[in-house]
């Protein structure tokens, strides 16, 4: 990437005389910590969060539309009180919802402060640079929270937080179709045939 970069500043002066700079007091950390949180940024912005939120709107729709659906609720898979098909969905849709919000919500980090995160070799090169306040008003120019006390690595702490997050808006969904093919077998639902298809299929 810094060769890469090195060619592209080839054709602008200014551009060119700093090119030696662009790997200045780096790890490889500092490129990659970044890369990736920008990377699970847009994922997050452009894809993961539209389309949960499309889906949410779907089964808060059918949860109003079907909201005084009478149906048999069950215990222990015994026949137990009534409820409505549309509180069973809104159930789905309320725990979605709490998910939605951590996955909105989890800060994602980044670091620029050198091989072991101490600026050992930007205070080397130029001691009288604010290098903290430099630090930080980089990794946020690029909308990240910064991290200002790392080692080699940004820890990664976040990525936990997120991908859990995304884990159990998965396990919501998958408890979702198992409710909805328990009703299927209960022969609440019957399935659609399509031209073509056969069985399970």
């Amino acid at each position: 990437v810094e060769y890469f970069l090195k060619e592209q500043f080839a054709g602008d002066e200014e551009l060119n005389r700093v090119s030696e700079f662009l790997h200045f007091a780096c790890t490889s950390e500092d490129i990659n910590n970044l890369c990736h949180a920008l990377m699970l940024t847009d994922a997050r912005n452009s894809t993961i969060l539209p389309l949960c939120d499309q889906l949410i709107i779907q089964l808060a729709a059918l949860a109003k539309l079907h909201g005084s659906q009478a149906m048999i609720a069950r215990t222990h898979g015994q026949t137990a009180s009534p409820t409505t098909l549309g509180k069973e969905i809104a159930i789905f849709v309320h725990r979605l919802q709490r998910q939605i919000q951590t996955i909105s919500a989890c800060h994602i980090y980044g670091k620029f402060n050198g091989a072991v995160g101490n600026f050992n070799a930007h205070l080397a090169a130029y001691p009288d640079v604010n290098w903290m306040v430099v630090s930080e008003s980089f990794v946020e120019s690029l909308n990240l929270t910064w991290n200002p006390h790392t080692t080699q690595i940004e820890s990664h702490d976040y990525m936990a937080e997120y991908f859990h997050a995304l884990i159990r808006f998965n396990t919501i969904l998958t408890d979702f179709c198992r409710d909805m093919w328990g009703y299927i077998s209960l022969g609440y639902f019957r399935q659609k045939t399509r031209a073509g298809e056969i069985g399970s299929s």
